[in-house]
């Protein structure tokens, strides 16, 4: 693979981490940065993992995984989902209170699983070409870095104007990640 085709790969599969960190970063109140890297290099390195994963699953059975990954990655992101927008809500009727200012570690790590099950069907997909795995995964997690801990840092300014709606926009826009990896795979449009 040429390097512009792996920057591009690893780009593109690190917009979900990044629209899923956007909502993370509203939801806080006026994450650092060291809030900002930390969620960064949690997405990153769960991305850089699963398709490795997948690669190794291709190796053995690549069908196995193609059929059931959207169906996980659904009910994750779908639930995931559900729960932002529920606690967004709850805000409303909890006395006010501030903002946290970091999210929980296995909050994070659920998130970057449920955004990342599309590298492991990528990582199955490269089983049967040409490429270095090291090098692809490196690369798509260090693009997921990028854009996480962008993420973050927009979301931060995002969560200051719009407050709670940021969160319930976050929780929707996985709920539409979920339903875009489920559509696509099951081939209900086109």
């Amino acid at each position: 693979m040429q390097l512009y085709t792996i920057l591009i790969l690893a780009f593109g599969m690190s917009m979900d981490a990044f629209a899923a960190a956007i909502g993370k970063g509203a939801a806080l109140h006026r994450p650092p940065f060291k809030e900002a890297l930390r969620t960064g290099l949690i997405f990153g390195v769960i991305e850089a993992i699963t398709p490795v994963i997948g690669w190794g699953i291709g190796l053995a059975a690549s069908q196995f995984i193609m059929s059931w990954d959207h169906w996980v990655a659904f009910t994750l992101l779908l639930i995931l989902g559900i729960r932002m927008i529920v606690e967004a809500f709850k805000k409303d009727t909890a006395e006010e209170t501030e903002a946290p200012r970091r999210h929980g570690f296995w909050l994070l790590v659920t998130t970057a699983v449920a955004t990342s099950l599309d590298a492991m069907a990528v990582g199955v997909g490269l089983a049967f070409l040409q490429v270095n795995i090291l090098v692809m995964a490196l690369t798509i997690g260090a693009a997921t870095t990028i854009m996480a801990t962008s993420g973050m840092l927009l979301g931060r300014f995002l969560g200051a104007a719009i407050g709670k709606w940021a969160e319930i926009l976050g929780g929707v826009v996985l709920i539409g990640i979920g339903t875009s990896i489920l559509v696509e795979h099951l081939g209900l449009l086109g």
